[in-house]
């Protein structure tokens, strides 16, 4: 009866003992504050640049008649698409037709004297090398020969300037373009090399914009920009810095800035309306933490460092700037180190903390 005592009471110790145990190893594990962690990298500072422009062809031409005239027919209009050669507009061309006749009679009658010189220039030949004939008789043969092939040639010249003149009253596009302006109207005089039509090409789009002179402006160039158009509705767009000027607008004292619209041929509902671009350019290396993690020690900024024991120790920073949600530092922190982010408004020094997402 007592050995069975005594042995109860054992059992009973160690059970206590036992229990005793794993309620401490509980209460250490409960003792560990979940946060955040976050391991701090080196990345890109971006600056941020809003701008708004306008959106035009990537190449625009003004085409207008080689001479003066009167304007008898226009065959195109603003917003058509017109092929390579189609004819645009015509000037009245009596003068050019006479011209042309006239030059055309000319050759014709070149062409006959220049026939009638090698024949007798080929009889004067034969002749001489049978000896009936003369080296005199010959050599004049010959000289009229090539006075005729002179007279004709001329006149083939003259017959194509009078051909051109002709061709030249009509006003043909030089690509496929799209009109974008037109100029004239039927009866109306224009003077040679005066604008009849606006046109753009169809290789592609870009927008303009007036951008302040930023000295971090040079390294926007390349860059991918996205693109919301402001007046018309348009899903939105998205380009790449195509060019930059070098010089300052002294007027205006902005520097223009030109962005290639990806995948977009021109379009008579896009030119000219107005586009906001969002571009981001890469400033500067920092240390990137997220925002929860910053704290303040004393006037300084700082910083909760988790160290290899999970125990965390205050560390002061050095802000280099500010981005959505980011915080770039400067001093204070390492990449590959270890903050603490959501969570650190609970700390203290030496503070056991797990990570959030770890369950006890």
């Amino acid at each position: 009866m007592i050995e069975f005592r005594l042995g109860h009471q054992l059992a009973v110790v160690a059970f206590c003992l036992s229990f005793s145990v794993i309620a401490n190893g509980a209460s250490a594990q409960s003792d560990l504050l979940r946060v955040e962690m976050v391991e701090v990298k080196e990345e890109s500072v971006l600056t941020d640049f809003q701008l708004s422009g306008t959106i035009e062809a990537k190449d625009s031409i003004e085409l207008g008649f080689k001479q003066s005239g009167r304007v008898i027919e226009v065959l195109a209009d603003e917003g058509d698409y017109v092929a390579r050669g189609d004819a645009l507009a015509r000037l009245e061309a009596v003068q050019q037709d006479q011209a042309l006749q006239v030059a055309q009679a000319a050759v014709t009658a070149a062409q006959a004297a220049a026939d009638q010189a090698r024949q007798a220039s080929d009889r004067a030949k034969a002749l001489l090398a049978r000896g009936v004939g003369t080296r005199a008789a010959r050599d004049n043969a010959v000289q009229a020969e090539s006075e005729a092939n002179g007279a004709l040639e001329s006149a083939q010249s003259n017959l194509d300037q009078a051909q051109r003149a002709v061709d030249d009253t009509v006003l043909r596009a030089p690509e496929q373009v799209v009109i974008t302006d037109r100029y004239v109207a039927p009866g109306q005089i224009v003077g040679a090399a005066q604008p009849a039509f606006s046109m753009a090409t169809l290789d592609g789009m870009e927008a303009v914009f007036a951008a302040a002179d930023h000295p971090r402006l040079d390294g926007a160039l390349g860059s991918h920009v996205k693109l919301t158009t402001l007046d018309i509705q348009r899903p939105p767009m998205s380009g790449t810095v195509s060019e930059i000027s070098p010089l300052v607008d002294p007027a205006s004292g902005t520097v223009t800035l030109r962005v290639a619209i990806d995948g977009v041929r021109s379009d008579m509902a896009l030119l000219g309306a107005a586009v906001r671009a969002q571009v981001e350019i890469a400033a500067d290396q920092g240390i990137a933490v997220p925002w929860t993690a910053l704290m303040r020690q004393g006037e300084d900024a700082a910083v909760w460092i988790v160290n290899p024991d999970n125990s965390v120790s205050l560390t002061p920073v050095r802000i280099g700037s500010f981005v959505d949600g980011i915080v770039f530092l400067t001093e204070g922190v390492e990449p590959g180190q270890t903050v603490v982010g959501a969570g650190s408004q609970l700390l203290y020094p030496g503070r056991q903390v797990q990570r959030a997402e770890v369950l006890p």
